[in-house]
């Protein structure tokens, strides 16, 4: 017999299906498979496609399904397909969106466009649009979605199930109803286990849970994440300074959040954007990436300059050239170990001032113990290879002293630059790697230099 596919294989396995027929020019059969693919496979397919294929399947995709698959897509590879529509194309697209889905498309266009777009919608989706837009990106009130249920603490039970009934639907991922006074100010929640289990003669103002903290509208989306994954919620409400209900966060919107994180930490330590699109076209991406490498061959530079101070002694022994490498390649490998640590923990809310001396301890405790076992390990290895116990001493003493100097680095930089408000997964590899280059160079040769010469 053979095995179910999963998910992700036949996702795959219809992906490959679209791609050979498009490359066989069966554009009407390819137009067929796209019609009955979910948007979130046909955004997969558009997000693994070149530039020119991706505009080939953008066209044949149905225009009704445009809106569906423009929230499916990253950044990068949403704002390449929207260069392509008109106006009034991606005002029908945007009909129906999730606020913050739509909030997020709106940002990426330039503002003529934004203008038309904006224009070209009917007075709900502009009003929606615009209050999603008043709040900040990156914080609870740019991430909300509007469509909440609400009630009156003064209804009874009976009267919200029939009006339930007549709404025919909930929206998605809705798990408790919101409940507001007069001024739409939020007081309480009622989970939907609770409607279909109490008795319906009871008042909302009996059931409903009270002692319920909104989350405010500015708090910053990696915060938001954190109060989901601390209680375990699949919605919350969001509030602005007067206690009013403005919409509701919803687990959906938290995932992503959590996977642009990770991406984010992955890809800023190689000085690429979360969104990089790994189809965009060479220019682009060779631009991008050359700021980064420019960067890393100054910090290099620095490293070779403080090669050339002890250029005199590396004439004279062949053997410290040889061994250079080893002491900093150390440092850096100890380093970003921490460094990573460091970063996670961050990101988590484990660091504060509290604690973050007995942090910086740990790791000069760590650093000295490794510190030790290698440098007496390299001393031996080194001793016994050239048959030389000064080098192996001096080299140990350099291993100690950047192996130190390493834990040090991986927790104070990113405590420095956190304060000084810069991205420390996306700073902190180059400044490490440029430490401990530096102080295992310095120690060693400069260490060579005062016991040989």
């Amino acid at each position: 017999m053979v095995a179910e596919l999963s998910d992700k294989e036949f996702a795959i396995q219809r992906i490959q299906e679209v791609n050979d027929a498009l490359a066989s020019g069966m554009y009407v059969l390819a137009r067929r498979m796209l019609h009955n693919t979910p948007a979130c496979d046909v955004a997969l397919l558009l997000e693994s496609s070149p530039p020119k294929t991706r505009a080939v399947i953008w066209q044949l995709v149905d225009a009704d399904e445009h809106g569906d698959i423009l929230e499916e897509l990253s950044e990068e590879v949403q704002k390449s397909i929207i260069r392509q529509m008109a106006p009034e194309k991606l005002a029908a697209a945007t009909e129906g969106m999730d606020t913050d889905d739509l909030a997020y498309v709106l940002r990426g266009l330039p503002d003529p466009v934004y203008q038309e777009v904006l224009k070209s919608m009917d007075s709900q989706d502009r009003q929606r649009a615009e209050m999603a837009l008043s709040y900040d990106e990156d914080s609870a009130g740019g991430m909300m979605n509007t469509d909440t249920i609400t009630l009156r603490p003064e209804v009874s039970i009976d009267v919200v199930l029939r009006y339930l009934r007549l709404k025919g639907e909930l929206p998605e991922a809705t798990d408790k109803l919101y409940v507001v006074n007069r001024d739409d100010r939020f007081i309480g929640e009622i989970s939907l286990a609770s409607l279909l289990t109490v008795e319906p003669s009871l008042l909302v103002s009996e059931v409903m849970q009270a002692d319920v903290q909104g989350i405010p509208a500015n708090l910053e989306d990696t915060e938001v994440a954190k109060l989901f994954e601390r209680h375990d919620w699949v919605s919350a409400p969001v509030i602005d300074d007067d206690n009013r209900l403005l919409g509701r966060i919803t687990i959906d919107d938290v995932v992503d959040i959590i996977r642009e994180e990770a991406q984010h930490s992955m890809l800023s330590m190689a000085g690429l954007e979360d969104d990089e699109d790994t189809f965009a076209p060479v220019v682009t991406s060779a631009r991008r990436r050359s700021v980064w490498l420019a960067v890393n061959l100054v910090t290099a530079l620095l490293a070779a300059a403080v090669s050339s101070m002890f250029e005199d002694i590396l004439a004279q022994m062949a053997i410290l050239a040889i061994l250079n490498t080893i002491v900093p390649s150390m440092g850096g490998i100890a380093g970003s170990q921490t460094l990573t640590l460091v970063i996670r923990a961050m990101a988590m809310g484990h660091i504060s001032q509290s604690n973050s001396r007995w942090l910086i301890g740990k790791e000069l405790a760590i650093g000295a113990i490794n510190g030790a076992i290698w440098a007496i390990l390299i001393a031996a290895v080194v001793a016994l290879w050239k048959q030389d116990w000064v080098i192996g001493g001096i080299i140990a003493f350099a291993m100690m002293m950047n192996l130190l100097a390493a834990g040090l680095a991986g927790v104070t930089i990113p405590l420095i630059l956190k304060r000084f408000n810069i991205d420390p997964a996306l700073a902190g590899g180059v400044i490490l790697t440029t430490v401990t280059d530096v102080v295992g160079i310095f120690a060693f040769l400069g260490t060579a230099t005062l016991l040989l010469t």
